[in-house]
């Protein structure tokens, strides 16, 4: 069950692999994200030191959060992954030149998961290929319609 989708990644990248990683979260956190309080259109991940972050996932605490406990809402959040996914991941981002972008934040089993995926950068010529590709696919749905009616 998906949370939230980022459209701005599939946008901006041309996503090859995609990995599933679970997300180290603090109580406040899980509750907001269950009230649809976060977003990951501007977050971006990171490796550092052989291990995973997200950073800047925005997550607003909720009202009837504790009042003496400060709480970040742009933390940054470490990514749990297997050994081996972050080593072929650290290997491709380093010597192909690839990013790694959060494109789904969904439920698994009543865990709160993120989709990251390996991609490209698209150039501003890829971007209006597909935005024209888009509007004919869009046209001939529209044509196949006012035909069947």
């Amino acid at each position: 069950m998906s949370i939230t989708v980022n459209k701005k990644a599939f946008h901006d990248y041309f996503v090859e692999e995609k990995y599933e990683a679970g997300i180290v979260l603090e109580g406040w956190e899980v509750k907001a994200i269950r009230a649809g309080r976060m977003n990951i259109k501007e977050s971006y991940v990171i490796i550092k030191s052989g291990e995973i972050y997200l950073i800047g996932m925005h997550i607003s605490p909720l009202a009837t959060a504790s009042t003496h406990n400060q709480h970040d809402p742009i933390r940054t959040r470490k990514l749990l992954l297997h050994a081996n996914e972050i080593g072929k991941l650290i290997g491709k981002v380093e010597r192909a030149g690839y990013t790694l972008v959060p494109i789904d934040l969904h439920f698994v089993r009543g865990r709160i998961k993120l989709e990251i995926g390996l991609a490209k950068g698209k150039k501003q010529h890829d971007k209006r290929a597909d935005a024209l590709d888009k509007d004919s696919k869009r046209e001939a749905q529209r044509a196949m319609k006012e035909r069947l009616h």
